[in-house]
């Protein structure tokens, strides 16, 4: 078993070198430096140490209540005592009102000391996000201060039996009574649906309010308290899911039986409300990703520095890393790992800016795929370095690969990402996001032939996309040449910007392995 050790060295070169998070007024480098370092060795010797435990007990039901894993409760109140959970929150709301990208380092941080437990706080932030935007003066001073300090957690309570990615089947039904709006169906897959880590949890469900429109009309957003004033409110848990993995975050069916709730926005404008919290989960995803991929590395890496394996040509011991197929391996671990975490960074400093919506809007999905794709791929390596033990639950790698499987399904499947990015990614804003997202490819990498090549195939391909009408048969290969031509891109910046730090020999050699491997894609004929 390898302890977790936070990447924070790392995030920060990202950060600050990568994606130049200082050129933006609202990131203070020092302080975010300091806020990371604080924040991981809380990690490291708190959130931690409870991760391996969690997965082995898991949640139950008991009595109609879910009971989370042994030490889960009791970290999660020192996480919010420590006001870690009011980061991003207004200052005004009780919250730290630090910006996006320091948060972004606490993020995967947390996911990879202890996926399970970020579950319960990583919806957090999009739910006060959403208030702030939607919300009534009201709502907002009276949800906004329990969410900061942790007497609060939320859900997102979407996906039904009958509506998972298509949401225009929701049939949830909210009928407005004299007394206010009653919440009546069934919800499905709602991570942290109930738990005992908050005092109560504030259900964010999407609803149909006007029964006579059909399709994506007539959803609304609601707000549904667990407590009202009478007690219990009429929410119940049905079931807890068993999973492959998360096993310390409790995945619940919910039933809604003529529950209290109240309009959060407008009436029928739900679904706008509700991308508000998903495009915050989506890049959260990203990094979650991220951090199984940085983890996966790190275990692989310690064991093959340790293990003794044949000898080398001068007869000496050899160690498993001296071996070029394992050495390959890693590298392959730590290029996904940190080429992953520069793209994320790179698109949220675009997400900061207001003027760049396009662009971000085009780049979101392509760091939710690639992100969660390269933390798979790198558990799985990690369980090959690793051989039989990767095998066992003893080494964490395998709990790691089943945490990260995940990621590449919920938030949205990769396979509708991928047809977004070749449908409404090439059209949306009158194809200003692709048109901005050629600029953006050629000031990271316009220099090496690699990204130049690579990028006239995804010119090609984008061209014969376009030139046909219908949804396109090849969108997963266009999104995949996207998520390469941008990880390509990323790591000639990473090359460059990498000198004169403590990467500058480890991450040029890198640069130099990633660009001048063979193109995985073929090119694209129209």
């Amino acid at each position: 078993m390898k302890d977790f050790k936070s990447p924070t060295d790392e995030i920060l070169f990202s950060l600050h070198h990568v994606a130049d998070a200082g050129a933006s007024d609202a990131h203070d480098p020092d302080l975010a430096a300091d806020v990371l370092n604080q924040f991981a060795t809380f990690a490291e010797q708190v959130i931690a140490p409870i991760n391996r435990s969690g997965d082995q007990q898991g949640c139950r039901l008991e009595n109609g209540r879910v009971r989370t894993p042994d030490g889960f409760p009791d970290v999660f109140h020192q996480t919010a005592k420590g006001g870690w959970l009011g980061l991003t929150v207004p200052e005004a709301y009780g919250g730290m009102e630090l910006d996006r990208l320091t948060a972004a380092g606490i993020s995967e941080i947390s996911t990879g000391a202890n996926h399970a437990l970020q579950m319960a706080t990583g919806l957090l932030p999009g739910a006060v996000s959403t208030l702030l935007r939607f919300g009534t003066e009201e709502q907002k001073q009276r949800w906004i201060p329990r969410l900061a300090d942790g007497r609060t957690l939320n859900t997102m309570c979407l996906t039904e039996a009958g509506a998972g990615s298509d949401l225009s089947r929701v049939r949830t039904k909210a009928e407005h009574q004299g007394d206010g709006w009653h919440l009546s169906g069934e919800k499905i897959f709602i991570s942290n649906g109930d738990q005992d880590l908050s005092e109560d949890i504030l259900h964010f469900v999407l609803a149909r309010s006007r029964p006579d429109e059909t399709g994506m009309k007539g959803l609304s957003l609601f707000l549904c308290p667990s407590q009202i004033s009478s007690g219990r409110n009429d929410v119940r848990v049905a079931r807890i899911e068993d999973k492959l993995g998360i096993h310390g975050s409790p995945t619940c069916q919910l039933v809604f039986d003529g529950a209290q709730a109240e309009l959060i926005g407008e009436e029928g404008g739900g679904l706008a409300a509700m991308f508000t919290l998903m495009n915050h989960a989506r890049i959260d995803v990203a990094l979650q990703g991220v951090a199984h991929a940085s983890r996966a590395w790190d275990i692989a890496a310690n064991y093959a520095g340790d293990r003794t394996q044949g000898r080398r040509s001068d007869g000496s011991p050899a160690m498993l890393s001296d071996h070029a197929d394992v050495r390959q391996m890693l590298d392959e671990q730590r290029a996904l790992a940190v080429g992953a975490r520069a793209m994320c960074h790179l698109a949220l400093v675009v997400l900061d800016d207001p003027d760049q919506l396009p662009l971000a809007d085009f780049m979101t999905p392509i760091c939710k795929i690639f992100a969660t794709e390269a933390g798979i791929r790198a558990a799985d390596l990690g369980i090959q370095v690793l051989g039989g033990y990767g095998y066992l639950e003893e080494y964490d790698i395998a709990q790691t690969w089943r945490d990260a499987r995940i990621t590449s399904i919920y938030e949205g499947a990769n396979g509708i990402h991928a047809l977004t990015a070749a449908t409404r990614g090439l059209t949306a804003h009158g194809g200003a996001g692709a048109d901005a997202f050629v600029n953006f490819i050629m000031t990271l990498g316009a220099d090496a032939a690699p990204v130049n090549s690579c990028f006239a195939d995804w010119q090609d391909m984008r061209a014969g996309i376009l030139a046909h009408q219908g949804v396109p048969a090849n969108a997963r290969l266009f999104a995949n040449l996207t998520a390469d031509l941008f990880f390509r891109a990323a790591w000639v910046r990473i090359g460059s910007v990498a000198v004169g730090t403590e990467f500058e020999e480890e991450f040029q050699q890198l640069s130099q392995k990633v660009l001048n491997s063979p193109m995985p894609l073929p090119r694209f004929s129209a």
